[in-house]
């Protein structure tokens, strides 16, 4: 009998309007532009606003959405709905819920998953799991997040780093393409690499309309840097090897976009050319759950992916937290 697999049947991506650009930063923060491309890739993010109600909920709904015209579902078909955030629009209930009433989707469950930048592909395997369990048919998988309500515009270290956005999936089942397989991967001790203690840093003139959480990240940058080289290059070989598959096998990696000295560096420890690996990080900085699904949903609707065609995601994040997926594509 064959193996039940989910596949990606759809996907989908909503950004905020406002763009904050590199030479905005420089009047905010002693940086500048030289400084932060040539350390991170990043030229400019985009960030919600509340005057244009881009709440977590509302870029979810809308990526979700363009996910499901794609797959040609309708949101009454969806029997779960997973969301990886750290953003929140509140504490309980959970973004998932509210997105499940947005779209209808009366007899979907619906529930969050906090795995930092590694969320979205926590919620994937989750889903994945349901739907080769039998659990589920149709799942919602969603990244999503407001990195910029718990920015430190006062850190430079960090606040030229992270923007907001919200991707999604949506899978259904398969006896041919789809996840082959997906390995995750934890350390709690080392949690004081990345995290939020409490407090609410000023915010400049040109952010005042941004939301804002009673909390901030706080990272150790050279640290962690030369742990999520290591922690995503090994998983991705661990998630290869389960699934059969050789780095030469791939068509295309979609990584965490965090900073692209680390992409360059994961994409060397695989020995996979650059041009095999989609990098958006220019445009949107770091969207922590987001960055996966967005950058997929451009990859797939720039016809970069065509059936039977490898697809490697991989990511890390505050927990310290990393994953990986191998993919058959399938459309």
């Amino acid at each position: 009998m064959n193996m039940i697999r989910a596949r990606i049947a759809g996907t989908g991506s909503a950004t905020p309007e406002m763009i904050l650009n590199n030479a905005d930063l420089e009047a905010i923060v002693d940086t500048s532009d030289d400084w932060i491309i040539k350390r991170t890739g990043i030229r400019e993010r985009r960030i919600a606003l509340k005057g244009r109600n881009e709440t977590t909920l509302n870029l979810a709904t809308s990526a979700s959405l363009k996910a499901l015209e794609m797959a040609k579902i309708g949101a009454d078909a969806l029997d779960m709905i997973v969301v990886g955030t750290v953003s929140q629009d509140m504490h309980f209930p959970s973004v998932a819920c509210f997105v499940q009433d947005a779209l209808n989707a009366k007899k979907a469950a619906a529930f969050d998953v906090s795995a930092g930048c590694t969320g979205f592909l926590y919620a994937l395997s989750v889903a994945s799991n349901a739907i080769a369990t039998g659990t589920c048919r149709s799942a919602l998988v969603i990244g999503v997040e407001r990195l910029s309500a718990m920015t430190n515009w006062e850190d430079r270290t960090t606040c030229v780093l992270f923007g907001d956005g919200a991707g999604a999936v949506v899978l259904t089942s398969s006896q041919d393409d789809g996840i082959l397989a997906s390995a995750l991967g934890a350390d709690g001790t080392c949690w004081e690499l990345l995290y939020s203690p409490n407090g609410s840093p000023n915010v400049p003139e040109i952010l005042k309309d941004t939301y804002r959480k009673p909390f901030f990240i706080k990272m150790d940058g050279n640290r962690l840097f030369k742990k999520a080289i290591i922690s995503m290059a090994d998983i991705s070989s661990e998630v290869l090897e389960k699934s059969g598959v050789s780095p030469s096998d791939i068509r295309l990696v979609v990584p965490h976009q965090a900073n692209f000295r680390i992409i360059q560096a994961l994409a060397e420890r695989l020995s996979i050319p650059m041009e095999k690996v989609y990098v958006n990080i220019h445009k949107y900085g770091n969207t922590s759950s987001a960055s996966i699904p967005i950058a997929l949903d451009e990859a797939a609707r720039e016809g970069l992916l065509g059936p039977g065609d490898i697809v490697l995601l991989t990511a890390f994040g505050a927990g310290l937290t990393w994953g990986a997926s191998v993919i058959r594509w399938s459309f």
